[in-house]
């Protein structure tokens, strides 16, 4: 059988453990609220209605294609452009590339950073795997203007840093929602991940800070996986809603 993502990739390491799937989503949310292509993502309304789980919902279709058969990981693809091809449709407007650039950046920075954050430093030769399995998914949806190389898209991805974000009315309300949703202690400890997760430039528009209190929490965390007690300390601080859905994601990475 063909996989999409070979056997033994870091890739599936990386998407294969619930606990960096949530800081994947906890970065991603925080690069969510201050694109300048935002706007997008409330015209269909899903996003300030369920902002958690519109982004589970993009999280868990990369998720998807990491571990399908090639075909079906293409088929997968082939639904997410076909959505948003709709959406374009009723707006009658396009999406740009850039916008579509920044969302499959993003996967791709987040992929790294939670992982070396939780686990472990990635090698260059096993970052650069990250970049290729997204890439293979950009070229499938059909986005011009991808880096052909990781040396390329570490320039590319600075550059959209700086040029690609604003705070914006939309970046507020976005906030409000996570905290309506979230509730306020679960809201501070998103906050506190994403001060530890984002790139500088996302943290000096949503003024976030430089210090994060999750330099204490974080050691004692991982100290609990080695009793097998992190799901446990996890439950406490996910939302009823996601518990099913996230203890799905460990159990599929076994």
């Amino acid at each position: 059988m063909k996989w999409f993502v070979k056997e033994g990739s870091i890739v599936r390491e990386i998407w294969g453990n619930a606990d960096t799937i949530l800081f994947i989503f906890a970065g991603a949310s925080a690069e969510f609220a201050v694109n300048k292509s935002v706007d997008w993502l409330y015209f269909t309304g899903k996003l300030p209605a369920d902002p958690l789980g519109r982004l589970f919902s993009t999280v868990s279709y990369a998720r998807r294609i990491v571990f399908s058969e090639y075909d079906a990981a293409l088929n997968a693809i082939d639904q997410i452009t076909a959505i948003h091809k709709q959406v374009e449709g009723k707006r009658g407007a396009q999406i740009p590339d850039w916008a579509y650039r920044d969302v499959l950046f993003m996967l791709i920075d987040y992929s790294i950073r939670s992982f070396e954050m939780l686990e472990r430093k990635l090698t260059v030769d096993e970052r650069a795997e990250v970049f290729e399995v997204f890439l293979q998914v950009g070229a499938r949806m059909g986005i011009g203007g991808l880096p052909e190389h990781y040396d390329s898209w570490l320039e590319m991805r600075n550059q959209q840093l700086n040029d690609n974000f604003e705070k914006s009315r939309f970046s507020i309300d976005l906030y409000k929602q996570y905290k309506k949703h979230l509730g306020l202690p679960r809201y501070v400890m998103l906050k506190e991940v994403q001060v530890q997760l984002a790139p500088k430039q996302v943290k000096k528009l949503l003024a976030l800070g430089q210090w994060s209190a999750l330099k204490l929490i974080l050691p004692a965390y991982k100290f609990t996986r080695i009793f097998n007690l992190h799901r446990f300390v996890r439950n406490l601080i996910l939302p009823e809603k996601y518990k099913l859905e996230i203890a799905g994601l460990d159990i599929a990475s076994h």
